[in-house]
């Protein structure tokens, strides 16, 4: 018996900044047939050149089987997405949902889309930007079963692995969020310790390859303790202010089911710090030049 080849859907995407530029850019390269829309035209020009199809508008975008979009933050799902006249009119069946965005925004996109006959996931990543150009994001997906085995081939394109939360699509926003403030709280206790450190007269990189090759080994202390010790915040591969609006969702998050987080207030007034002293787009690492200023290290 011969195999029946699936047709793959065609893809709107929405969203071209450092994420979601490899993402698309992934797709196309495992042979899906993508179009995409940006509010800045140049990253909508180079998936051009890669073989993607410019989108007029969101119209055409959710006249696609399938709409992945990859925007910054609730306010911009809101604005450019939840737009009624803008689902009511879609051709596409499912939207997959990949940014980092609240919880409740979460809840209302799933009664929104349904109103109007559309599936709706939550998919946010993990990973930095050259994590998302290489295609090995870790994908963080929740809702109806049905909706997930569809979009897997999707997933498979842009991530090495994907963590099913449950069928809430809110579920995995909530692992995302408590991912991104574990991740957090390692960048400010990195940063915290290195000043102790440095301010004893031991060099900050010699404290962090102690640290990473014995009792802190892998990526994250590895890759963040490096930049901390080296002052080295550019290119940002996660912009500091989106760090900032991370840790008031987990804060958020908290509240809203009576979790206390008294760490994520520390990391709140510390992402301000840094945004006042000018640092906002830089690398959400450079929150380690707020525990400096306090030692007096400057």
């Amino acid at each position: 018996m011969t195999a029946v080849t699936m047709a793959k859907p065609t893809v709107g995407f929405v969203g071209l900044g450092g994420m979601g530029r490899g993402m698309a850019a992934n797709l196309l390269r495992a042979g899906f047939s993508v179009q995409v829309w940006n509010r800045s035209p140049d990253p909508v020009k180079a998936l051009v050149a890669q073989g993607a199809v410019a989108a007029a508008d969101l119209t055409e975008v959710f006249a696609n089987e399938v709409v992945v979009s990859m925007v910054a933050d609730d306010r911009a799902v809101e604005a450019l997405l939840h737009d009624p006249a803008l689902l009511a009119g879609a051709r596409a069946t499912l939207h997959i949902n990949m940014a980092t965005v609240s919880l409740p925004l979460a809840r209302r996109a799933v009664e929104l889309h349904a109103e109007h006959g559309l599936g709706y996931l939550s998919a946010p990543v993990l990973g930095r930007t050259e994590v998302a150009e290489a295609g090995r994001l870790n994908i963080l997906a929740a809702g109806p079963d049905q909706l997930l085995e569809r979009a897997e081939p999707l997933f498979a394109a842009m991530g090495q692995r994907t963590w099913r939360f449950g069928s809430e699509p809110h579920q995995a926003n909530a692992a995302k969020i408590s991912a991104n403030f574990l991740l957090a709280c390692a960048i400010e206790s990195l940063a915290e310790a290195s000043s102790l450190a440095e301010a004893n007269g031991v060099a900050a990189t010699d404290l962090i390859e102690l640290l990473t090759n014995t009792v802190f080994p892998g990526p994250v202390y590895g890759g963040y303790g490096a930049m901390v010790a080296e002052r080295r915040y550019e290119p940002a591969g996660f912009r500091l202010a989106l760090g900032l609006k991370d840790v008031g969702l987990a804060l958020e998050a908290g509240a809203e089911q009576h979790v206390p987080l008294p760490f994520g207030s520390v990391l709140r007034d510390a992402f301000l710090d840094a945004i006042a002293h000018g640092d906002a787009d830089r690398d959400w690492s450079a929150v380690a030049e707020v525990s400096r200023r306090r030692a007096g290290l400057d």
